[in-house]
């Protein structure tokens, strides 16, 4: 069984880090390892959803019920009904991570499902923008990463079938502790930057409080691949989704380097501290072939994003917070191409 757990968690790990869309809104873009980390001339650009990882569960509920709210009728986003029957043998998980602090609550600023069926080998992964303004039921309409922090993985599930009609089946998170455990304990990884960061910092490399990671590759450790994914003030979203898929590469390409299928036991042990899942061991048991095939063969899995042209900028009354409307019509057509063919 723990070797299916581990199988399952190098999947979730690679394919939550290299989520891209393409020029084409709607199909679904195989990327060979090599082309994503030269990324040569930008062609690829990243979804504007940043990678912090979750742990603990005791703060699933909200310390107050929060006021619901709703844009005006005009800009009030429409629940999605695909009208199609879900594929026979699909099994969708939710992948999440935030910035969860003691005493702090949490929201999730990585939010991607992935979808996987054992009878059609099929595998695709979404993300989700975290700033995605949907209606979270007994709530109102919020941001989307607003929901786990409400009401846990029930209010997500929800969520996602009330605005998207997708079905969530389980969910895997990890924390910013999780995170760079996983990488030391791995004793570090070697990232490729496509771009130089020159960004505030409060590693013990930091010269006048500033770090610097040139064009190239970089061996981190888990403190400074955290910055690295998380650095805000000197770039947007866009850079740091792609710093957190170069990260997601890395630590992918480490874990293969070290015979991840042959020690996952192993690893297993080494792993199962910073990662929360409620994925049973039956469904793990029967995901295993398909992990593997995963594994060997990474161009076999779909991936889809919802980012900048399929939503457009909404200014909440009253809050000025800044959110994204999904656009219907835009938006449903990833859902039918990710999770109804």
């Amino acid at each position: 069984m723990r070797k299916g757990i581990t199988l399952f968690f190098i999947i979730a790990l690679l394919l939550s880090g290299c989520s891209v869309t393409t020029n084409s809104p709607v199909h679904s873009t195989v990327v060979p390892v090599s082309d994503l980390l030269l990324n040569a001339g930008q062609k690829y650009l990243p979804s504007p959803t940043p990678f912090q990882p979750i742990l603990p569960t005791a703060t699933l509920l909200p310390t107050s019920t929060p006021k619901p709210t709703a844009p005006p009728e005009e800009s009030a986003p429409s629940s999605i009904n695909i009208n199609l029957t879900r594929p026979k043998g699909q099994i969708n998980i939710l992948l999440l991570g935030s910035d969860w602090r003691a005493n702090q609550g949490y929201r999730t600023d990585v939010i991607m499902v992935l979808s996987l069926n054992p009878e059609t080998n099929r595998v695709t992964i979404t993300s989700f923008p975290r700033d995605l303004y949907v209606n979270i039921p007994g709530v109102g309409y919020e941001r989307i990463n607003a929901a786990q922090g409400y009401g846990g993985f029930a209010l997500s599930q929800a969520t996602f079938e009330t605005n998207f009609d997708v079905a969530i089946d389980y969910y895997m998170m990890t924390s910013f502790t999780g995170f760079k455990n996983i990488i030391d304990t791995l004793g570090g990884i070697n990232v490729y930057a496509a771009q130089e960061l020159y960004d505030r910092c409060d590693l013990p490399q930091a010269v006048n409080k500033y770090c610097y990671v040139p064009v190239g590759t970089t061996t981190m450790n888990g403190a400074t691949a955290l910055w690295y994914v998380r650095s805000r003030y000197s770039t947007n979203d866009f850079d740091r989704t792609r710093r957190a898929q170069e990260v997601m590469l890395a630590l992918f390409q480490k874990l293969m380097s070290l015979d991840a299928v042959n020690r996952s036991a192993e690893l297993y042990d080494m792993f199962k501290s910073s990662v929360e899942t409620n994925l049973p061991l039956d469904v793990i048991v029967k995901l295993i072939p398909l992990a593997s095939k995963v594994i060997s063969d990474p161009s076999i899995v779909d991936r889809y994003a919802i980012g900048a042209a399929q939503t457009y900028d909404y200014i909440v009354p009253f809050t000025g917070a800044m959110v994204l409307i999904p656009d219907e019509n835009l938006v449903g057509e990833i859902i039918q191409q990710a999770f109804y063919k």
